[in-house]
């Protein structure tokens, strides 16, 4: 099994949003990154844990925990010309974007903050947390995620002014 983190902003496509979903599912378009996009396609697999992650937002952080329940297929928001998603770039015939079907699991307690994660050394290697990276999905090792995981029934570490 693999873990992931996969970033939405809260406004656009939170964690509310996908409980409210038929069956808890929906699948994860919009993808515009080559990067993220290979990632879904050819390492994303049935079963695999997902982090959610509300970002551009007051608190970014770790929201909840989704299952990847349909593995990579064309990104069907590329060919329409009324989605925001479209790419007009994007043939059917060999489709330049790939989603996956993500499943509900549960909401975290308490958002485990960006913040946070950053202050801990623990999580120093962590792909969200290295400089410069913008991507909107990423691995997490399964050492970060149990500690992740550990992380949200202890109290946030408080900044001491």
């Amino acid at each position: 099994m693999n873990y992931w983190l996969m970033k939405s902003e809260p406004d656009v496509f939170g964690i509310n949003d996908l409980y409210s979903k038929a069956s808890r599912t929906e699948h994860w378009d919009g993808v515009r990154n080559y990067q993220a996009r290979n990632m879904m396609r050819d390492a994303m697999k049935l079963g695999d844990q997902v982090f959610f992650y509300h970002s551009n937002c007051d608190q970014p952080g770790i929201v909840g925990i989704m299952e990847v329940v349909k593995e990579g297929y064309p990104d069907f928001t590329a060919f329409d010309p009324d989605d925001s998603h479209f790419d007009p770039k994007s043939d059917p015939a060999q489709p330049r974007w790939i989603m996956v079907d993500v499943r509900y699991i549960r909401t975290l307690s308490r958002n485990i903050t960006l913040k946070e994660l950053k202050s801990l050394p623990e999580l120093t290697g962590m792909v969200l947390l290295r400089r410069g990276n913008r991507l909107s999905i990423m691995p997490v090792s399964e050492e970060e995620w149990q500690y992740i995981i550990s992380l949200e029934t202890t109290q946030p570490i408080m900044e001491i002014s």
